[in-house]
């Protein structure tokens, strides 16, 4: 099975100048828990909820601070065209839940999660997937 068939091909996505609070809303709008940052096209980073709790409200941050200041700047990506179990794997060695999924030209195309690979492909993938990081991160 391929990523293109699992992924979430309708992404809001937000630029690196957005205030947390902006992203934040975005999130609740959505039901999501993540936002590709994009600039020119590009992504550039992404922001997750436990980006927010951590970075910002955690140590009594402002909710008016650009996410660009927030968000993680080294985004895993995958292609659409990719095997399913590569991206779950991928996932596992990287202890990530989400792989942003690019086209051929880099084109931001969807967002791929272990919710998704767990509908499509099975939850003995995404069991295994979530072992290997919790056993990752008990280390």
């Amino acid at each position: 099975m391929k990523v293109s068939e699992a992924m979430t091909a309708q992404v809001v996505t937000a630029a690196p100048a957005d205030s947390v609070q902006k992203v934040a809303g975005i999130m609740l709008n959505i039901d999501s828990g993540a936002v590709p940052i994009v600039e020119d096209g590009k992504v550039v980073g992404l922001i997750t909820d436990r980006d927010i709790v951590l970075q910002v409200v955690a140590k009594g941050g402002q909710l008016s601070t650009p996410v660009s200041d927030v968000m993680s700047g080294e985004v895993q990506t995958c292609k659409e065209d990719d095997n399913l179990a590569d991206a779950a794997a991928q996932m596992a060695s990287h202890q990530i839940r989400r792989l942003v999924v690019a086209n051929d030209t880099g084109k931001l195309v969807g967002i791929l999660s272990l919710g998704d690979i767990a509908v499509d492909y099975g939850a003995k993938v995404v069991g295994k997937t979530l072992e290997e990081i919790s056993t990752d991160n008990d280390a």
